[in-house]
């Protein structure tokens, strides 16, 4: 499903290519581009962490994240015309426990239903088992946002645990569900 093209001396992919979209390393040209699509309320109301994005606070997540290898990000190419559309990434990557927190944002509307989403998904757990060599990939997903569990699941992620009033967000506490992705058959079964 998944090619992987132009490694780096580390082997890391700059390109993963999938049916329908491409991701790419997220470069710090993304910047303004990954500022306004986080600030959109469409996405911004599916996130926990609701503080609107600056370029500053951008910048510092690149240098004390990105740039220190706790945090992998990739933009999300729409493969028919190249046109970014969202961001998929691995965050707070534990290389002792082989485990890291799954991410992702679809920042253009229309883009949305497409199933962008859930490819994105099957490819970052194939990479993130086949060229990080983790062995789980979590998230965090409101309870409320069944569209988004339901795209997880399709990828291979499963619920593993739901968390009453875990978040006070507009007003009020939400729940919130923990899901996981294992690589049980070890990094051969991604080859």
């Amino acid at each position: 499903m998944a090619e992987m093209e132009d490694r780096d001396e580390n082997k890391k992919a700059h390109v993963i290519e999938g049916d329908a979209i491409i991701l790419r390393l997220m470069k710090e040209e993304d910047t303004d581009r990954i500022v306004k699509w986080r600030n959109r309320e469409f996405v911004r109301r599916n996130f926990i962490y609701r503080r609107l994005f600056t370029r500053q606070g951008h910048e510092n997540w690149i240098r004390t994240m990105v740039d220190t290898g706790k945090v992998i990000q990739f933009i999300i190419l729409r493969k028919t015309d190249q046109r970014p559309v969202g961001s998929v990434y691995l965050r707070d990557i534990d290389r002792t426990h082989n485990k890291a927190e799954y991410g992702i944002f679809i920042g253009e509307e229309e883009a949305l239903g497409k199933g962008y989403g859930t490819e994105a998904a099957k490819l970052m757990i194939a990479y993130a088992f086949r060229e990080e060599g983790l062995h789980k990939l979590m998230l965090r997903v409101l309870a409320e946002n069944v569209r988004a569990q339901r795209s997880y699941e399709k990828a291979g992620f499963v619920k593993e645990a739901y968390l009453k009033d875990e978040v006070f967000l507009d007003g009020r506490y939400q729940d919130v569900i923990y899901m996981a992705a294992i690589n049980h058959k070890g990094q051969e079964a991604f080859a």
